[in-house]
Protein backbone atom coordinates (compact mmCIF):
# COMPACT_ATOMS: atom_id res chain seq x y z
CA UNK A 1 0.00 0.00 0.00
CA UNK A 2 3.11 2.32 1.21
CA UNK A 3 4.76 1.44 -2.41
CA UNK A 4 1.39 2.65 -4.05
CA UNK A 5 1.34 6.14 -2.18
CA UNK A 6 4.82 6.73 -3.28
CA UNK A 7 4.20 5.76 -7.02
CA UNK A 8 1.49 8.11 -6.92
CA UNK A 9 3.21 10.68 -5.52
CA UNK A 10 6.06 10.32 -7.93
CA UNK A 11 3.79 10.50 -10.64
CA UNK A 12 2.30 13.65 -9.87
CA UNK A 13 5.38 15.36 -9.34
CA UNK A 14 6.46 16.88 -12.89
CA UNK A 15 2.61 17.63 -13.29
CA UNK A 16 3.05 19.60 -10.34
CA UNK A 17 6.35 21.32 -10.97
CA UNK A 18 5.04 22.61 -14.33
CA UNK A 19 1.98 24.19 -12.31
CA UNK A 20 3.74 25.50 -10.35
CA UNK A 21 6.17 27.25 -13.09
CA UNK A 22 2.61 29.11 -14.72
CA UNK A 23 1.89 29.88 -11.21
CA UNK A 24 5.16 32.07 -11.06
CA UNK A 25 4.87 33.35 -14.54
CA UNK A 26 1.85 34.61 -14.00
CA UNK A 27 2.75 36.36 -10.59
CA UNK A 28 6.12 37.70 -12.60
CA UNK A 29 5.63 38.08 -16.17
CA UNK A 30 1.88 37.82 -17.07
CA UNK A 31 0.28 40.54 -18.84
CA UNK A 32 -2.55 39.86 -17.24
CA UNK A 33 -2.43 38.10 -14.00
CA UNK A 34 0.97 40.00 -11.77
CA UNK A 35 1.06 42.86 -9.62
CA UNK A 36 2.13 45.42 -12.30
CA UNK A 37 -0.32 44.45 -14.77
CA UNK A 38 -3.59 45.13 -12.75
CA UNK A 39 -2.50 48.54 -12.48
CA UNK A 40 -1.95 49.45 -16.29
CA UNK A 41 -5.05 47.66 -17.03
CA UNK A 42 -7.59 46.64 -14.41
CA UNK A 43 -10.05 44.78 -16.99
CA UNK A 44 -7.22 42.37 -18.65
CA UNK A 45 -5.31 41.94 -21.62
CA UNK A 46 -6.10 38.64 -22.99
CA UNK A 47 -9.22 37.53 -25.45
CA UNK A 48 -10.25 34.25 -24.60
CA UNK A 49 -11.68 33.69 -21.09
CA UNK A 50 -9.29 32.02 -19.27
CA UNK A 51 -6.59 33.70 -19.82
CA UNK A 52 -3.79 31.46 -21.54
CA UNK A 53 -1.37 30.60 -18.37
CA UNK A 54 -5.35 29.86 -16.29
CA UNK A 55 -5.77 27.74 -19.48
CA UNK A 56 -2.90 25.98 -19.34
CA UNK A 57 -2.64 25.67 -15.67
CA UNK A 58 -6.48 23.83 -15.66
CA UNK A 59 -5.55 21.36 -18.64
CA UNK A 60 -2.27 20.26 -16.76
CA UNK A 61 -4.08 19.76 -13.43
CA UNK A 62 -7.03 18.15 -15.86
CA UNK A 63 -5.47 15.74 -18.27
CA UNK A 64 -1.43 15.84 -17.80
CA UNK A 65 1.80 16.76 -18.97
CA UNK A 66 1.67 14.82 -22.38
CA UNK A 67 -2.10 15.98 -23.31
CA UNK A 68 -1.95 19.26 -22.04
CA UNK A 69 1.01 20.56 -23.86
CA UNK A 70 -0.08 20.28 -27.28
CA UNK A 71 -3.38 21.52 -26.20
CA UNK A 72 -1.80 24.66 -24.97
CA UNK A 73 0.75 24.80 -28.25
CA UNK A 74 -2.68 25.12 -29.97
CA UNK A 75 -4.31 27.20 -27.79
CA UNK A 76 -1.31 29.96 -27.96
CA UNK A 77 -1.53 29.79 -32.02
CA UNK A 78 -5.08 30.52 -31.52
CA UNK A 79 -4.43 33.66 -29.78
CA UNK A 80 -4.15 36.19 -32.97
CA UNK A 81 -4.43 39.89 -34.15
CA UNK A 82 -7.35 37.76 -36.15
CA UNK A 83 -8.95 35.58 -33.32
CA UNK A 84 -12.56 36.40 -32.19
CA UNK A 85 -11.37 35.32 -28.54
CA UNK A 86 -14.11 34.43 -26.37
CA UNK A 87 -14.82 31.66 -23.57
CA UNK A 88 -12.11 28.50 -24.21
CA UNK A 89 -12.76 25.96 -21.41
CA UNK A 90 -10.09 22.91 -21.06
CA UNK A 91 -12.25 19.76 -22.29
Amino acid sequence: MKIKQNYKKSFLLPRRLMVLLIKLYQKILSPDHSFWAKRVRPHGYCKYFPTCSEYSSQVIKKRGILIGIPKIIWRVLRCNPWSRGGIDLPE
